[in-house]
């Protein structure tokens, strides 16, 4: 409790805006615990999810053999976009046909969940105490955190989800056996007694090989987006420390004002940025699943 105490406002603040809406009702203390689910996080991700599929729907639906609007030409051109980079990157026709739109999803949806972070950090929270929803700890929403791509149980799954991916074409283009032996046999070829030698070294190799491809595909999202959201916070502060018109107060809130300005100009690079990379990688890895070592 004498440590709770001695949190300064500033970090009680920031804290605050850290927590999750769960079904603990409070900050989760445990590195991983499945039991723990995360509402907020699962509310805008579905939402943003159902608007972009609902955009693409929209696209399809308004499509003309004529001259295109500018809403058709600006979809063709994110269509045209994701299509030659699947085709340079993934070899098989058959799972371009698939993996394209895949691609094309996850791109508008990260997009989506990443551009939440230009919301001023505490406009839902304000939206909600109008309610009169979340004043007190007691109250179901106190705590509310808006951008799904900070929770790092967003970016994890969805690379998850690309693992899946990886390992089913993997089974798919080499067979069951063929992926199972190459498993077993590289990068370090042998033959006779030396690929026995070499095959619990080859097997661990691509067990890592895996495993990082999937944890650095999640992590960079989150990384990128947590900091991001950080800074916002940190932002913040420089307005909240108004105390009324003097020197440093209106100095604060001007540095506020640009700060905030700039940042957020500069974050959408990094919510595109962000998005193309999550989605460039889904097809590399794809594709290196049709290719042997």
């Amino acid at each position: 409790m004498a440590a709770a105490a001695d949190v300064s406002p500033q970090a009680a603040y920031i804290q605050h805006h850290l927590v999750h809406f769960n079904s603990l009702g409070e900050k989760q203390t445990a590195i991983a615990d499945f039991s723990v689910l995360n509402f907020d996080s699962m509310f805008w991700s579905f939402l943003m999810g159902l608007i972009a599929v609902g955009f693409m729907w929209m696209a399809a639906r308004r499509v003309t053999s004529g001259v295109p609007g500018r809403f058709q030409g600006f979809v063709e051109m994110l269509v045209d976009m994701v299509d030659q980079q699947a085709r340079s990157i993934v070899p098989s026709e058959e799972t371009r046909k698939f993996v394209a739109p895949l691609a094309m999803t996850v791109f508008l949806w990260i997009v989506l969940m990443n551009a939440l972070d230009l919301i001023p950090v505490d406009l839902v929270h304000y939206v909600l105490h109008l309610l009169g929803i979340g004043k007190e700890v007691t109250d179901p929403l106190h705590y509310h955190r808006i951008l799904p791509t900070a929770d790092l149980n967003v970016p994890m799954g969805m690379s998850m989800g690309v693992l899946l991916l990886m390992l089913y074409y993997g089974l798919k283009i080499k067979t069951p056996g063929g992926f199972v032996k190459e498993l077993f046999t590289a990068p370090f070829h042998g033959h006779g007694f030396s690929a026995i030698i070499l095959a619990p070294a080859n097997f661990l190799l691509n067990l890592v090989e895996y495993a990082a491809k999937s944890v650095s595909l999640g992590m960079r999202l989150f990384g990128n987006m947590f900091a991001g959201e950080l800074v916002f916070m940190l932002i913040a502060l420089l307005g909240g420390a108004w105390s009324g018109f003097n020197a440093m107060s209106v100095g604060l809130g001007i540095g506020h004002i640009l700060a905030g300005s700039i940042w957020a100009i500069f974050h959408i690079l990094i919510v595109l940025l962000q998005a193309f990379i999550f989605m460039m990688l889904t097809l590399v890895y794809i594709g290196q699943a049709h290719e042997g070592h």
